[in-house]
């Protein structure tokens, strides 16, 4: 059922619909090198077969999880000697082309800055991260979408009706088709696989034809084919989207993520790892408790593991989703690296050095501190912790959310009242000695 043609080709209109400049390349048979990105079952081997053929040109397709360069040298050989003596040109197919090492992508690089070749690489991963940059400068990247659900079911459909797949000999329940086109995810291959499966098993009537119905479907597709390589762009897509459903206070679109994950296969330490730094990063000091509450999820889950860590992992989701946010800690880096960046590394003021030797202690180390255990309160409002240079300083900020909103009053409260103390030492003769 594969398509022959770009009007058989279901989907990816954005790239393929009519005045898009890669249908119009295609159309006159002029085909530059490109990469196509995109999901399985989304079509990327059947366009490259398309275009070849639309191109008059040789199609040669390899697989890079089973090829190696002395593949490629006897393909790109080949394709030098037909074009030499026939003027025919090759499109150099790689499925795959993620699975290649710079090396063996190099081999290829001379080739199609000659035209020897003209190379279609086809990959589930970002080109950015995967591709050789030179080898990427040379192509074209298109991307292509997963199927939408009127996409896979147009295809079963056609399935169902073409002398080339099932034309007379298979029924599809409407509830079938339903549960086929959804849980396909986007990817025809799954779709026309599961339905294949369940034609065979089928039970024949006594005129031949068999009857496919939900049971059925469901016994061949046994799960949702979930999208997701625990080092490629889905894990980094859903991690993503985890935590900020997590920042976004929305515990049901997080929980939701979260059992993605899971169910795909993802590290549950991992996962783990993320909560205690969302808890320390995004919750902060508005909730001092989640940055406790995601380490005992991390131990427990260390602890007991999978399956049973669901539970721990998620009750930590629930918690630091509905819990107020603080990034006041973080901010407070942002305007301390400003100013590291901006001012000189002043020295430690004398008096906050230790004084373990006596020279250091001559040099003026550790003069005139004051011990903060012996002010009223235990804070000291007349001393001074930061940088001459860098007096008044104030770095961290405060919100006004959850348990943070009590610190900003204490801290503000401490500024004025130390702001005072220090005004008023400056103004009599016991300041600090000059050596300090």
């Amino acid at each position: 059922m594969r398509p022959r043609s770009l009007d058989e080709l279901v989907g990816q209109d954005h790239i393929l619909g009519a005045g898009h400049v890669l249908r119009k390349a295609i159309e006159a048979g002029l085909l530059p090198s490109m990469i196509l990105w995109g999901p399985p079952g989304t079509g990327k081997t059947t366009l490259a077969a398309i275009a070849a053929h639309r191109a008059k040109a040789r199609f040669v397709p390899l697989s890079a999880v089973s090829s190696g360069v002395a593949d490629l040298r006897r393909v790109i050989e080949e394709a030098r000697r037909q074009r030499a003596a026939t003027g025919a040109r090759t499109v150099l197919f790689i499925d795959e082309i993620h699975r290649f090492n710079k090396g063996q992508q190099d081999v290829v690089l001379p080739y199609v800055e000659e035209g020897d070749i003209i190379l279609i690489g086809a990959t589930t991963e970002n080109p950015s991260f995967e591709v050789n940059s030179a080898l990427l400068s040379r192509s074209r990247v298109f991307t292509l979408e997963p199927l939408a659900e009127e996409d896979v079911r147009l295809l079963v459909r056609r399935a169902l009706s073409d002398p080339r797949g099932l034309a007379g000999a298979v029924t599809l329940e409407p509830k079938a088709e339903d549960a086929l086109v959804a849980v396909a995810n986007g990817d025809a291959r799954v779709a026309l696989n599961a339905l294949e499966l369940a034609a065979d098993a089928a039970t024949p009537h006594e005129d031949g034809t068999r009857l496919v119905a939900l049971p059925a479907i469901r016994d061949a597709l046994q799960r949702r084919s979930l999208l997701y390589d625990r080092v490629g762009d889905q894990h980094y897509d859903i991690v993503s989207a985890l935590i900020k459903s997590l920042r976004g206070s929305d515990p049901d679109a997080a929980l939701y993520w979260l059992v993605r994950m899971i169910d795909a296969g993802e590290d549950p330490m991992f996962i783990a790892r993320r909560l205690v730094i969302l808890a320390a990063e995004d919750v902060g000091l508005a909730d001092p408790q989640a940055l406790v509450i995601a380490s005992a999820a991390q131990q427990a889950t260390h602890l007991i593991g999978m399956p049973e860590a669901y539970y721990p992992l998620a009750e930590a989701t629930i918690y630091l989703a509905l819990a107020p946010k603080s990034d006041s800690v973080t901010a407070a880096r942002g305007r301390i690296d400003a100013d590291l960046a901006e001012t000189r590394a002043d020295p430690v003021p004398l008096h906050l050095r230790n004084a373990p030797t006596r020279l250091m202690g001559d040099l003026g180390y550790g003069r005139g501190y004051r011990y903060a255990h012996n002010a009223q309160g235990h804070v000291d409002l007349e001393e001074t912790f930061l940088p001459s240079s860098l007096a008044g300083r104030r770095y961290y900020e405060a919100t006004e959310e959850g348990a943070e909103a009590l610190l900003k009053l204490r801290v503000e409260a401490l500024r004025r009242a130390r702001a005072g103390a220090q005004a008023r030492r400056a103004g009599t003769s016991g300041s600090r000695p000059a050596t300090d």
